[in-house]
């Protein structure tokens, strides 16, 4: 589906039916003591959020003790003192979320998560994408339309869209997503994912044609996000999301339909003992990866413990693997996007403590020139990661074509 950039003053889509899981929250009557969040001022303010004090040898893995009250998604924001608009963006986002999370959880997935003839798709893409999925394009559809309804976009743009679509003239925000990643494990239970990116509107820009700041507006540095976040959507839907200050998880408690705070302040350990790559394509790397690899599985590196190998091939899944337990994500060749997943995978990893990469560069300072543009993409424990840079030659140059 192309969707053009224009002004959409009217709602872009039809309203969709609420999703079933979604039920009112029961009545709160505990205090949240340990949650302390002091208020700021201004719309472009971070969000702050106080570290909670650590409660013994189990806190380490971030998980909040099991007794505490979990502050909701929402709540943790009005607590920090979170901008309106912001919050007001926040909450359709995570309602999307809830919607798709409902969607891939069907009996009806299989027959969506199906792709699509190459005919019937329309050929290949105008931005040389992968050919779009049924459960791709619907996803992008509830995305879209939540970010209309929330009033507070003036333009996204959507790894699932050829151009930006601009919204709303006076939106003080720009969202950048890939609606859901991995589409194609559906059909086998694998995990799969939302990452989104939010940007100030460029208020400098507002002079230009539409299709010209609509564009610009898309391709801010990511070291401009004002927030970005993830939506895993597993045996547990997690919502991990930074807003400059430390990247924290909510999960989705299927008992009232919120997002509770569950991994406050999440930290990529320095160093961890797994890399995650598709090491099937070992022959087609270069000697500086090849290298890497062969010396850590044997523990011959500068951590004396051999590596184990684990990958998903679902980019969400292994960099929410590699936050919780440290270690290397990565794809050596030109495949993954860095507007719409390059760039706030980025963000989240570095606010919690590790590095995004393209193998040379840090990925908060590249400029995109391209809505569609693609690189290699590292990502995990600094320690890690500054091993893995320093073997040089890490970027993949043959790509020759897979079919899975």
């Amino acid at each position: 589906m192309t969707l053009s950039p224009h002004t959409l003053c009217p709602p872009l889509l039809p309203p969709l039916p609420p999703s079933s899981n979604r039920r009112p929250p029961p009545p709160r009557s505990r205090p949240c003591p340990r949650i302390l969040l002091p208020a700021l001022a201004g719309r472009r303010s971070r969000v702050h959020l106080a570290r909670p004090p650590r409660a013994g040898a189990g806190a380490g893995d971030g998980m909040a003790s099991q007794d505490a009250h979990y502050p909701t998604l929402l709540e943790h924001m009005g607590r920090a003192g979170a901008p309106a608009d912001l919050a007001v963006l926040v909450a359709h986002i995570q309602a999307a979320c809830k919607r798709i999370a409902a969607l891939v959880a069907s009996p009806g997935n299989a027959d969506l998560s199906r792709a699509k003839p190459a005919a019937a798709a329309g050929g290949a893409s105008a931005a040389g994408r992968d050919a779009p999925k049924p459960l791709d394009e619907l996803s992008n559809e509830i995305i879209l339309s939540s970010l209309q309804s929330s009033g507070k976009v003036a333009v996204v743009a959507s790894e699932e869209n050829d151009l930006p679509v601009w919204m709303c003239d006076d939106g003080p925000y720009v969202v950048v997503t890939d609606p859901l990643d991995g589409s194609r494990n559906i059909e086998v239970s694998i995990p799969t994912g939302t990452i989104f990116g939010i940007y100030d509107r460029l208020v400098e820009l507002d002079h230009l044609p539409v299709e010209e700041k609509a564009q610009l507006n898309s391709l801010q540095s990511g070291s401009r996000l004002v927030a970005a976040g993830y939506v895993l959507y597993s045996s547990a839907t997690i919502f991990c999301i930074s807003f400059g200050e430390g990247t924290h998880g909510f999960t989705l408690d299927r008992s009232t339909g919120e997002f509770v705070l569950t991994y406050p302040f999440m930290q990529i350990p320095p160093r961890g003992q797994i890399y995650s790559v598709n090491d099937a394509r070992y022959f087609d790397w270069p000697e500086g990866l090849k290298k890497y690899i062969d010396t850590i599985r044997q523990g011959k590196g500068q951590n004396p413990k051999k590596y184990s190998a684990r990958y998903v091939c679902s980019l969400v899944a292994d960099f929410h693997r590699t936050v919780i337990y440290g270690g290397v994500a990565m794809n050596p060749r030109d495949h993954l996007r860095l507007v719409y997943e390059a760039n706030p995978l980025s963000f989240l990893a570095e606010q919690a403590g590790g590095r995004g990469s393209d193998g040379k560069t840090r990925i908060l300072s590249i400029q995109p020139v391209k809505l569609h543009q693609r690189l290699p993409l590292f990502l995990g424990s600094m320690e890690d990661m500054l091993e893995l840079e320093s073997y040089g030659d890490v970027q993949q140059k043959v790509n020759p074509g897979y079919d899975v």
